[in-house]
């Protein structure tokens, strides 16, 4: 079929056809020159501007990777600054609870001497007096450290704060009523650090009516 289209072409459309093959060929080969002319042609000032261009690049990427450092540099030193402030806290509490075990013996102490001392008689007025002004003197230097006493008679048992030595009948005393301290307990700052040690009330045993 290819050989009949060509035979049935004339001479003069053949030419033609030949013509502008040559032509578009000749122009392909003008704009390849043209376009390595115009890379030879580029001029000082742009290849300038793209080594600025290369270099600017380069910069931006060298100070996302900076600013990345000092982000995570900041992150560490906050870490190790709330450490460190996590670790005097501590020592802060560790030091008041040391503080508050070996005062609060005192206070037992003071406390125990003004119960068991006789107040009837007038020769002990002066030590009376000398006692109670150092227990209340050390009770409130206590509390200015944020230690406080725990006192629960005649409160319900807590076992959270309280620790039962003994249970005991009471006639009108409820069930689980401290009805005596022995030691007060102490917190500080709202921790426990040693639990009241008390007696508590009991229910009375149900009787068997059905016998």
């Amino acid at each position: 079929m290819a050989n009949e289209s060509t035979e049935n072409k004339s001479a003069e459309e053949i030419a033609a056809e030949e013509l502008a093959a040559e032509v578009i060929e000749q122009a392909e080969e003008q704009v390849d020159v043209q376009l390595d002319a115009a890379a030879e042609s580029i001029s000082p000032e742009q290849e300038k501007i793209n080594e600025l261009e290369l270099a600017l690049a380069s910069a931006k990427s060298t100070v996302a990777d900076q600013k990345d450092s000092v982000i995570r540099a900041k992150a560490e030193v906050d870490n190790v600054r709330r450490r460190a402030a996590q670790d005097v806290e501590k020592a802060r509490k560790f030091a008041l609870e040391k503080f508050a075990a070996e005062m609060l013996t005192t206070v037992d102490n003071l406390e125990r001497a003004l119960q068991n001392i006789d107040r009837e008689d007038e020769n002990n007025t002066a030590i009376v007096e000398g006692i109670d002004l150092t227990y209340q003197g050390l009770l409130a230097s206590l509390e200015k450290f944020a230690i406080k006493a725990i006192d629960p008679q005649d409160q319900p048992f807590n076992p959270e704060l309280h620790q039962a030595m003994s249970m005991q009948e009471v006639e009108g005393v409820p069930a689980n009523t401290v009805i005596a301290v022995m030691q007060k307990g102490y917190e500080l700052n709202g921790r426990l650090i040693r639990p009241a040690m008390v007696m508590v009330s009991k229910a009375k045993p149900s009787v068997d009516t059905t016998a």
